[in-house]
């Protein structure tokens, strides 16, 4: 892993970033990256390629994931999780109260946050408007990779970095989820993504190049596709699932009618995490600390350089 330090902004500043005057002047969407290794989080312009700046965070910023206009951001190895105002890009909370909270999925209300705690073998919910834990339930393992279907009432969680379970939870109520079941994937599980409109789940593999497609509602597999090197992360965008490796650097483009291959792209090593951003795609490299973003044909449009290492990233609009 490179190691070189690469400081970008106002990094010392406690909560806040300095810029340009006029930059956001009616809104920019930008993305928020983390920087693992130096306790910061990178703001990058979407449509430019621009580093903005930097957000001062507590240590070991890792996952990152936007709850309305917010972005939530674990700390794994700090037991906490911090919430970054979009329209501000300050640090508006820091929530304790958790072991190893790993990843969030999004309320449909825009208030409430499902993080995974893999220390405490739960999921465990966020009200991101107050900064505070409001509910909890057990999963039966080490909870991990976490997504949401459409209507917000159903998330599907990996239960370990290569899972022999996963674990379907309603949060139709945030503030009581409820554990409805458990099973046994084809292969060890690593990532959960939720296809558009919420029928189809798609889980990866934590020890095999393969990927397995759920009916939500019935629970049977669809399809197992063939993929790159353990483990993927999988994102959405319209008609098209976008599948990475990190091992391989790559990022494939599949359709979600049949699972054919439209178009395999290289990307740095190291780039495992993956979202859908403003029409983009977007991948960070853990190894690299790069960030690339992709159009909708999966064709890479930029690679920008914003740390020696970074995790994930997400999407907000700024004032």
């Amino acid at each position: 892993m490179d190691r070189r330090e690469f400081l970008v902004g106002a990094v010392t500043l406690p909560v806040a970033l300095r810029f340009a005057p006029g930059a956001f002047a009616g809104g920019t969407p930008v993305a928020l990256v983390t920087a693992d290794t130096q306790s910061r989080v990178a703001v990058v312009e979407l449509a430019g390629g621009k580093i903005l700046g930097s957000i001062r965070t507590l240590a070991g910023p890792r996952s990152i994931e936007t709850v309305a206009n917010a972005g939530v951001v674990c700390h794994t190895a700090h037991g906490a999780v911090s919430i970054v105002d979009g329209p501000t890009l300050v640090v508006r909370h820091v929530v304790r109260g958790f072991d190893e909270p790993r990843y969030t999925a999004a309320a449909a209300d825009g208030r409430h946050a499902f993080v995974t705690d893999s220390g405490r073998h739960e999921v465990i919910t966020v009200d991101v408007t107050r900064g505070r834990i409001i509910g909890r339930v057990a999963v039966g393992g080490p909870a991990r990779h976490v997504s949401i279907d459409a209507g917000g009432s159903i998330v599907w969680v990996s239960l370990g970095s290569k899972a022999e379970r996963v674990a379907v939870v309603d949060v139709s109520r945030p503030a009581a989820p409820r554990l409805v079941r458990t099973f046994s994937p084809p292969f060890l599980a690593h990532d959960v993504g939720m296809a558009p409109g919420g029928r189809q789940v798609w889980i990866s593999s934590g020890d095999r190049g393969a990927l397995a497609v759920y009916d939500r509602r019935t629970g049977s597999v669809l399809r197992r596709l063939p993929a790159d090197a353990p483990p993927q992360h999988v994102t959405f965008s319209g008609s098209h699932a976008y599948v990475t490796s990190g091992e391989d650097g790559t990022v494939r483009v599949l359709s979600l009618r049949d699972g054919a291959v439209v178009r395999t792209t290289r990307v740095p090593v190291g780039s495992y995490n993956v979202q859908e951003a403003d029409g983009w795609i977007v991948t960070p490299s853990l190894d690299r600390g790069t960030f690339c973003i992709l159009d909708r044909q999966g064709r890479l449009a930029r690679r920008v350089q914003v740390s020696p290492s970074s995790h994930d990233a997400c999407f907000v609009i700024t004032l």
